[in-house]
């Protein structure tokens, strides 16, 4: 039962972590470490046009990832619960994030973790670019250069193929890129194995 007033939060781990994809004015965030999750890519078959693979975690005791967490009006809860279609929420506590302050007081947390039974499609998931550059943008004004090694490495199913859809975004919320910002993601994917 979502909250019916006052505030709440939830960890942002993918696209959320980057503030230009928000659709609700949000009262706040803060960069977070999510303790005991996993980040990994997972196929998702309900994409236009092809076998996309978004971000999602898992619980996994010994794991922790970087992210962004958003304090929001509980009102906007149905709207982020929409944007986030194919996703659970699931209830965390404060123990379950590092974080710079404490949270407002009586302010629930959440995590969004793709439903486990989505369908398999019969060719092989992609990551799509559009999405990852947001992603990547994100991890780079909240997290820093170093924050975007930390992702990378604590992501599993990076050895995806990527999408390239530059020229025309399938993702909605796609974001623009500084020059600085292209050549340092085209860095970093061709560290990781990428071409």
């Amino acid at each position: 039962m979502p909250p019916q007033d006052g505030l709440v939060a939830y960890f942002g781990y993918g696209s959320l972590v980057n503030r230009a994809t928000h659709r609700t004015a949000i009262v706040d965030a803060l960069p977070a470490r999510l303790l005991g999750w996993r980040r990994y890519w997972r196929a998702r078959p309900d994409m236009p046009g092809f076998p996309a693979a978004l971000l999602t975690v898992r619980r996994q005791p010994d794991a922790a990832c970087d992210g962004l967490l958003v304090i929001d009006r509980a009102e906007n809860l149905a709207a982020v619960d929409a944007r986030e279609a194919r996703y659970r929420r699931v209830a965390l506590s404060a123990s379950d994030m590092r974080l710079d302050r404490e949270l407002p007081p009586d302010c629930p947390v959440f995590v969004y973790e793709a439903e486990p039974d989505l369908p398999l499609h019969p060719e092989p998931p992609a990551i799509l670019r559009s999405y990852l550059d947001a992603v990547l943008q994100g991890f780079l004004v909240e997290h820093g250069e170093e924050g975007l090694l930390r992702f990378v490495a604590e992501t599993d199913g990076f050895d995806m193929p990527i999408h390239e859809d530059g020229d025309r975004p399938v993702y909605p919320r796609a974001v623009e890129l500084s020059a600085r910002e292209r050549a340092l993601f085209a860095q970093l994917l061709l560290r990781g194995g990428h071409r």
